[in-house]
């Protein structure tokens, strides 16, 4: 199989995650180049559509890139068996089933680190692997909800509003991965593996950011701004004569700058929005005369006119259309694959660039046990053996 990377080539994954924010980690090891082994269920053993949509749909498609697949049964005790000669060579393990179905299977921390101490197992669940609701089902909108960020989401007085991303879901699973490689680096003092957990509500909160930190600090709580940044004025979105714009006026030089782009130095010494304070407590008054302005002329004008004055300022883009702008071609995040299963697909490719160890889309993601003969044979297992395990539907 080739290498999406050489960055992680050196360590083995076990891939049992389902639907999104533990394929999102393990999107991260196997773009770097890990080599990962996607387990599922036999097909026909499994129930309803755990993996997040159809296989060939786009989503799963983006997902599930750069892994090889197999088939196990977890709860037939040869494929734990088998699972568990895996682990003595594997590095990591991911899971996110409820907390209690890992020790029902005995594929949990303590039996699996039993088997390989070196192991780093990492763990995502929807509240934590203890505690009063470690046995509810998560789900990226319910943490959401609990985790605050949809009480601070959508315009004033309009009741809570969900962002448009899964992002409970796709954080959890990318601080998973930022545990696991943590554990690895910490591995390579003290030899031994450990149990990385996180959970879509910690995760949530944890990107609150600056708007719990006004809670946690100043006792304050925060509202929904709408388009207006809670803290930094003139923030938000603006009508022109063809459509809408960000601008982020944010501190006093850049206000001025903005001022002056606008041709409307007089705001500069206006006492309503002379200071950040005084801008804040007239934001209303203050929004109307910008977007009296920027109604005169296009989008494209006032991006270029106010980024030439050093203010932030930019499009508003349909998704369509953020593919199609110059920079983010540039920046090539859309990458290209060729044959394999799929003939030609476009993917969403990582947001880091390294330059020595680049990471790419190398493989499609697999059929459904599209290598589970091979990976079997690496274990040593013949033929007869094979065919004896799909006879009983272990794989």
């Amino acid at each position: 199989m080739p290498q999406a990377s050489t960055a992680l080539s050196r360590f083995t994954v076990l891939d049992l995650t389902r639907v999104r924010s533990g394929p999102t980690c393990v999107r991260q090891l196997a773009d770097w180049g890990a080599k990962v082994i996607k387990i599922e269920m036999p097909e026909g053993l499994d129930q309803g559509d755990p993996m997040g949509g159809p296989r060939m749909g786009s989503d799963f498609q983006n997902l599930h890139r750069n892994k090889r697949g197999m088939t196990l049964n977890l709860k037939d005790k040869d494929g734990v068996a088998l699972l568990k000669k895996l682990v003595e060579k594997a590095d990591v393990v991911v899971e996110n089933f409820r907390p209690d179905v890992k020790t029902r299977l005995g594929i949990d921390y303590e039996a699996l680190s039993a088997v390989n101490p070196k192991l780093v197992y990492a763990s995502i669940s929807g509240f934590g692997q203890d505690g009063p609701y470690a046995g509810r089902p998560g789900f990226d909108q319910i943490a959401q909800g609990m985790g605050g960020l949809m009480s601070i989401t959508g315009l004033p007085g309009q009741g809570p509003v969900r962002v448009g991303i899964p992002i409970a879901d796709l954080t959890a699973g990318l601080f998973a991965a930022q545990g696991i490689m943590i554990a690895l680096l910490e591995r390579e003092v003290s030899g031994k593996g450990q149990w990385v957990q996180t959970s879509l509500l910690q995760a949530q909160i944890f990107m609150l950011d600056f708007q719990a930190s006004r809670w946690l600090m100043q006792g304050e709580v925060p509202k929904q701004a709408g388009n207006n940044h809670p803290t930094s004025i003139p923030t938000g979105v603006f009508k022109t004569s063809d459509g809408y714009i960000n601008i982020a006026a944010t501190g006093q030089r850049i206000w001025e700058r903005c001022c002056q782009a606008f041709g409307k130095p007089e705001w500069v010494k206006d006492a309503r929005f002379a200071t950040g304070d005084a801008r804040s407590k007239n934001r209303d008054v203050l929004n109307e005369g910008i977007e009296a302005v920027t109604l005169t002329n296009t989008s494209a004008h006032w991006v270029e006119a106010l980024n030439d004055q050093g203010v932030p300022c930019g499009p508003i883009y349909k998704v369509d259309e953020v593919f199609a702008d110059p920079q983010v071609q540039h920046l090539g995040i859309a990458k290209t694959l060729n044959g394999g299963n799929r003939g030609e697909v476009a993917y969403v490719g990582q947001p880091i660039d390294m330059s020595r160890t680049p990471s790419n889309i190398v493989t499609h993601p697999p059929a459904i046990g599209e290598h589970t003969d091979a990976v079997l044979a690496e274990l040593g297992l013949d033929a007869a053996t094979i065919a004896d395990l799909r006879a009983r539907h272990v794989v």
